[in-house]
């Protein structure tokens, strides 16, 4: 089989402008980027303003392995499935970090014959959103150093300050740092320390914003720190928020590129989900659900992260409703979570272990599904769930699978095979897919009420979603709970950052951990993107480089081809 950046390369596209026409976007609100890239102009949420809304799908997944399980490749292939069945379909995905892509991951297009192109735009700088997000970001950090420096005025007590500054590499050099060295004029010594750009709350408030008018508000109510007398001090009390939207409104527009099959994908925004809320932005789902049938999403990481977050933050703040989830399962990550192998996170999986047949293994990773299925259905949305078909999957285990899924109580379970296949190894999927949302009305509610104090609201998460028998708090966490409430803060939703790689909190803890209590050790505030972050156990906020990252193996030729890029 070719390689993905291969596929890519063969890929017969269509200029952007036509696959903008086919969806029904006037031309005037299309801003080139190149031959097949471009911006939509936010005029046209006016312009769709009365047309009814298409159906509404997210894509999540079981608990993961360090290396995915193919949840973007799905939602690609599930999108071309649905556009060689006659349906007008959107795909909404997020724009990737270049922390993962030159570290454990590679590139995030999708794979194998579902992905979306151009493959080396979108899985590097694409049309520069994300150095927008960390400019800015930066720049409020430059300007709440410059204010300490020249007399202090909005008197900030700087052991109080939660903003540090971000880079889009994955550096754990910079995760502590001391700046303000070499004397007076250089700045006022303190420490402070780097987020990964997509952890930023600048991304979040981009994925998260309606338009420019909320984008400029949210960026004022970001709070950067205290004062003295324990007021908070926002990036509007620093004068500093009208210059950051400035620098993000040409990033506060959807992105649009296309499938390998032509289909149309908006990418927008790309927020961290273990660490934010993991989800495209509304603005696109917003406008895809206007022009498409079928809005097809992706939520990061597994149902007890991305999914979770989109249903409780995001749904909130859009007002759309999911009326189906496909989760995503593969059997080598069942058998992982069976206790098979050990995973160590940075370090490649064994796949030749994972290749052979073990039923016991199977069934008792089956948990996770299991509890993710559980957790979807606990927000009343329907499950569809998508077996992606590995070649060294046996009969036995793929039916063990599909008749599980059904028991956990899952409306449909097929056997996807898009990435061999493209759309036509997601036929039954789609058809699964547009049978469920027809003849199944989603029930969609929220897990919890926004009045809900702090602490209960982190407890019914960790509770009900983790399956974590309590919570315990650290002093610091418990004086911030009380801070926030104080502060008028306890009424927004909770964005609780943990590992991926485990529905607890312990990366270690795989399958369907029981009788462990979760630990919050710290609780930030993100005012400007409207939720609060509880960090759970030892939950960093910038990732590092593992032993071998995927940077290694790229380089680019004389004529400018890329090689290694996934």
């Amino acid at each position: 089989m070719k390689s993905d950046i291969e596929i890519a390369r063969e890929a017969k596209m269509k200029p952007i402008v036509e696959i903008a026409r086919e969806i029904g976007i006037p031309e005037d609100m299309v801003e080139n980027y190149g031959k097949y890239k471009a911006k939509i102009s936010l005029d046209i949420l006016d312009y769709l303003k009365d047309r009814p809304r298409g159906k509404y799908v997210v894509v999540t997944a079981i608990t993961p392995t360090p290396l995915g399980e193919g949840k973007t490749t799905t939602c690609i292939g599930l999108g071309q499935a649905l556009g060689r069945l006659g349906k007008k379909v959107i795909n909404t995905i997020r724009q990737p970090s270049l922390g993962p892509v030159f570290g454990i991951k590679g590139g995030a297009a999708g794979g194998g014959y579902s992905q979306c192109v151009p493959m080396e735009d979108f899985n590097l700088h694409f049309t520069g959103d994300t150095h927008a997000v960390a400019l800015a970001h930066n720049l409020l950090a430059a300007f709440l150093d410059a204010s300490l420096l020249h007399k202090n005025p909005l008197n900030i007590d700087p052991l109080t300050i939660t903003w540090p500054r971000v880079v889009d590499v994955s550096d754990r050099a910079l995760r502590k740092v001391v700046i303000g060295l070499g004397g007076p004029e250089n700045g006022i010594p303190r420490e402070t320390g780097f987020d990964i750009a997509v952890a930023s709350e600048v991304m979040a408030i981009l994925a998260l914003t309606t338009g420019m008018k909320d984008l400029r508000e949210r960026l004022g109510r970001i709070v950067v720190g205290y004062t003295y007398d324990s007021k908070p001090v926002t990036a509007e009390d620093l004068r500093c928020a009208g210059a950051m939207a400035v620098l993000l409104k040409d990033a506060i527009k959807p992105n649009l590129i296309q499938t390998l099959e032509n289909t149309p994908v908006f990418v927008h925004t790309g927020p961290f989900a273990n660490v934010a809320h993991g989800n495209s932005s509304i603005l696109a789902d917003l406008i895809a659900t206007k022009l498409a049938e079928y809005t097809i999403t992706e939520a990061g990481f597994g149902a007890d992260i991305g999914a979770e977050k989109m249903f409780n933050i995001k749904c909130r703040y859009s007002g759309l409703k999911p009326d189906a989830a496909v989760m995503v399962v593969t059997i080598r990550a069942l058998k992982m979570h069976g206790g098979m192998i050990r995973v160590t996170p940075g370090k490649p999986l064994d796949t030749e272990a994972l290749a052979r047949e073990d039923m016991a293994a199977l069934d008792k990773g089956c948990e996770n599904l299991d509890k993710q299925i559980e957790n979807v259905l606990l927000h009343g949305v329907p499950v569809i769930v998508a077996l992606n078909l590995f070649p060294t999957d046996t009969d036995k285990e793929i039916q063990f699978v599909l008749d599980r899924a059904l028991k956990a109580g899952a409306s449909r379970a097929c056997v996807s095979e898009v990435w061999a296949k493209g759309g036509a190894g997601g036929i039954e999927l789609a058809q699964a897919l547009i049978d469920v949302t027809n003849k199944e009305p989603s029930q969609f509610r929220f897990l919890y009420p926004l009045e809900m104090p702090i602490k209960e609201k982190i407890e019914t998460i960790a509770t009900k979603i983790y399956g974590a028998d309590g919570v315990a708090y650290s002093p610091l966490a418990e004086r911030q709970i009380k801070r926030y409430t104080k502060l008028g803060y306890d009424k927004l939703p909770i964005c609780m950052a943990k590992t991926h790689l485990s529905l607890s909190h312990d990366p270690e803890l795989k399958g369907r951990p029981r009788g462990f209590t979760v630990t919050v050790r710290e609780v930030r505030a993100s005012v400007g993107a409207g939720f609060l972050y509880p960090l759970l156990g030892e939950m960093r906020t910038m990732p590092g480089l593992p032993t071998d990252p995927a940077g290694a193996h790229m380089d680019i030729d004389e004529k400018g081809n890329i090689t290694g890029l996934f």
